[in-house]
């Protein structure tokens, strides 16, 4: 018992800390300030978060139990306490959720003239719209299956939207009632445009249509009820790497096999008959609280397609463009820039153009003899896809690509192919570890006679539609020591050939967890001879027992550490004797914060670290990660002044995480006093509407790395 509470007192849950993540995302719902499809979206966010939370941790965490695991976790809990504690936690998000939608949402939506109709509110013009859509879209994509002992339970896909039905033969009044299941067609939107006047907008959930229509599927049967359902089922991907042809072919298997995964939730509509929750309860094997009914749409998630077809952009966030890359004027292209200075891009704010660009440039400019890559996730339709398939006919193109990208798998595998059958070398990596940095690598005979390398060095996928909305930061460099050691990274993910300094770069899982705990306690070294001593750390998420236990140390010696989490985060910040000087915050806004930046004061000699790892422990330990060095003055200077110091003065969007894991909003006092936003700032500094001087002066609680080195140089 007493490594239980020991354990408890160094961290929190992981899982209660996921579920107010996405609490956070919820508020953002909530919040009457944002635009009004911007809620809905966020809200849609909400289910989707939740949709692979539970058929990822909560199926793993069954999982766990199932095989025997009684071990408590780094939060002192055994699995069965935690999935316990994870569904109660469930159950309350899930009925909040559908209290904004009914509550805040949908009215609102209703007095914009955007209306989510039931059948009997339909006039006679709209019923025959539907019935006509029925007839021409609907009724032929429908499979209905009246389930006896000649036509079993139907293989329900995972998150697949259902009717069940409860049914009995007209013929035999007192016979015994049977379960129908009706498969709602995956191709067709979940909700179906209806005429309006100008400037409405109407529209009637598909399975309410279907459900219209059922007598018709059901000839001889009297439907006595009916009720929307959806069974999510374990997700989780396992291979044996010994028993595999090729990963290629065991991802290929093990995406087959997903279908037949366990089932851990069923949403059903709020109300359904009693009798077809507990045949689909029984049928799906499911306990009594792994059963969630909602008071509205199932599958909140698909509310995204509000955002997508109501065309009013007075309800959305103002249009943003982001600013474009401008080259120095002596310069005659990207290629003799980055022979003189490196490009730091800090996206969406800056133009995700110049990396894609550089990609094209590189496969279109003769003098580029070879490109490497790596990709986690793009589409086939990417302008990074089309380059690097156009580089193979002219010259050495090679391309890592992570099959097991979660819930991407299939579609990698078919761009995967399709380069294969252009010329593109495809590596999968080193077995057993995801490949997760993002790497672009050229090499060109430049005019003066030199071949040179260059590369781009990302935090972010090389997707550009994501770049839009995804926070991230881009390298782009002719280093020598950086691209040579890049250049070797490549080998190690085709040969697995390893070497034993990646210096500058820090490479998971060879160098990079020793490298980042080296750097923590330098800092402690710093602090404790009194030199300035400051960690500013931002990520998705923070997991590694080692690595917070070495902050517990760095807090204790006297660094200041400031923590920028969008995620989970188990560390258990403001903790008297344990970790007074640390302090986390969330933003979660406009944009989704993705960008890993990782500072270190070093005695007032800062050093900046940019990368594609968060302080997890399957990015340190199970994939392929590379962090790597901000040197130019530049661009060193701009993480310095202007992007850790806005995100560290948020008082809009970010919250501070609380030493029990909860998190309280970092409004100013008083309550008055102008907020400000981190995000809002850096857009309108893109668009040249402020400057540095805009960003409030730092507060005790979050202080800018510059400020903190000043004032310990004082007191020096």
């Amino acid at each position: 018992m007493a490594r239980t509470t020991q354990k408890q007192k160094l961290f929190n849950g992981r899982d209660h800390s996921w579920m107010q993540f996405n609490h956070r995302v919820l508020e953002e719902a909530e919040d009457a300030a944002n635009p009004l499809l911007e809620r809905v979206k966020f809200l849609a966010i909400t289910g989707s978060n939740l949709d692979e939370y539970v058929e990822i941790r909560q199926a793993g965490l069954m999982q766990r139990i199932e095989d025997g695991y009684r071990e408590p976790g780094y939060d002192g809990l055994r699995p069965d306490e935690s999935l316990a504690a994870l569904t109660a936690d469930i159950h309350t998000f899930v009925a909040a959720q559908y209290a904004c939608w009914n509550k805040q949402l949908l009215p609102e939506l209703r007095k914009s003239g955007i209306r989510l109709l039931e059948w009997n509110e339909l006039g006679e013009e709209a019923r025959a719209f539907a019935q006509g859509y029925f007839q021409r879209e609907v009724d032929p994509l429908l499979t209905p299956i009246a389930i006896d002992p000649a036509h079993p339970f139907p293989r329900v896909l995972n998150k697949a939207l259902c009717l069940a039905l409860l049914l009995r033969r007209k013929r035999r009044s007192s016979g015994p009632q049977v379960l129908g299941v009706v498969t709602v067609p995956r191709a067709l939107p979940r909700f179906v445009r209806l005429p309006a006047s100008d400037g409405k907008f109407d529209y009637l959930l598909l399975q309410d249509l279907i459900a219209q229509n059922l007598s018709g599927m059901y000839r001889g049967y009297e439907v006595l009820a009916r009720a929307a359902f959806r069974v999510t089922r374990n997700s989780n991907l396992y291979f044996e790497e010994e028993e595999a042809r090729s990963l290629l072919e065991t991802i290929r298997v093990e995406l087959h096999n997903r279908r037949k995964g366990d089932a851990v939730r069923l949403e059903i509509e709020e109300g359904a008959d009693p009798e077809i929750v507990e045949r689909l309860r029984v049928n799906f094997e499911l306990d009594e609280d792994q059963v969630f009914r909602g008071d509205g749409p199932v599958n909140l998630s698909r509310l995204m397609f509000f955002y997508g077809d109501v065309q009013r952009p007075d309800l959305k966030f103002p249009h943003f463009t982001p600013k474009p890359l401008h080259l120095s004027r002596k310069s005659t292209g990207i290629f003799d820039e980055l022979r003189h200075r490196d490009i730091l891009l800090h996206h969406p704010y800056d133009s995700y153009d110049p990396v894609v660009n550089f990609i094209e440039q590189g496969a279109q400019d003769p003098a580029v003899v070879s490109m490497k890559q790596t990709l986690y996730r793009t589409s086939q339709d990417s302008p990074v896809f089309q380059a690097l398939t156009e580089a193979a006919a002219s010259k050495e193109a090679t391309l890592v690509v992570e099959l097991m990208a979660r819930f991407d798998e299939a579609s990698n595998i078919r761009w995967a192919r399709s380069m294969e059958d252009a010329g593109v070398q495809v590596f999968h990596g080193v077995v057993g570890l995801k490949t997760h940095c993002k790497l672009a690598l050229l090499v060109r005979r430049d005019e003066d006679g030199v071949t040179r390398r260059y590369c781009h060095l990302g935090t972010g996928n090389y997707n550009p539609v994501t770049a839009r909305f995804y926070t991230d930061l881009s390298m782009l460099t002719s280093n020598p020591q950086i691209t040579e050691r890049v250049h070797m990274v490549f080998n190690y993910l085709t040969a697995h050939a390893e070497i034993d300094d990646y210096r500058p770069l820090l490479v998971a899982p060879l160098t990079m967890a020793e490298s980042f705990l080296g750097l923590i306690r330098r800092e402690q070294e710093h602090a404790q001879a009194g030199r300035p001593a400051h960690i500013v750390a931002k990520m998705n998420a923070l997991l590694e027992p080692s690595v917070i236990e070495a902050l517990y140390q760095a807090s204790q010696a006297g660094v200041e550490i400031d923590l920028i989490i969008r995620g989970v985060c188990t560390l258990r910040p403001g903790v008297h004797g344990l970790s007074d000087r640390i302090r986390v915050r969330s933003i979660v806004g406009r944009f989704l914060e993705h960008s890993r930046i990782f500072h270190f004061a070093n005695g007032g000699d800062d050093e900046i670290y940019l990368g594609s790892a968060d302080w997890m422990p399957r990015n340190l330990f199970e994939r392929c990660e590379v962090v790597f060095p901000v040197r130019d003055a530049a661009a060193k200077a701009r993480i310095h002044d202007e992007i850790l110091p806005a995100l560290l003065a948020d008082t809009l969007k970010a919250r501070l995480q609380q030493p029990d894991g909860s998190y309280l909003r970092a409004r100013k006092e008083p309550k008055d006093a102008l907020s400000f936003s981190s995000q809002d700032f850096l857009m309108q500094l893109a668009e040249g509407k402020v400057d540095l001087d805009a960003i409030p002066a730092p507060t005790v609680s979050a202080q800018p790395a510059k400020h903190a080195a000043k004032k310990a140089t004082a007191a020096d």
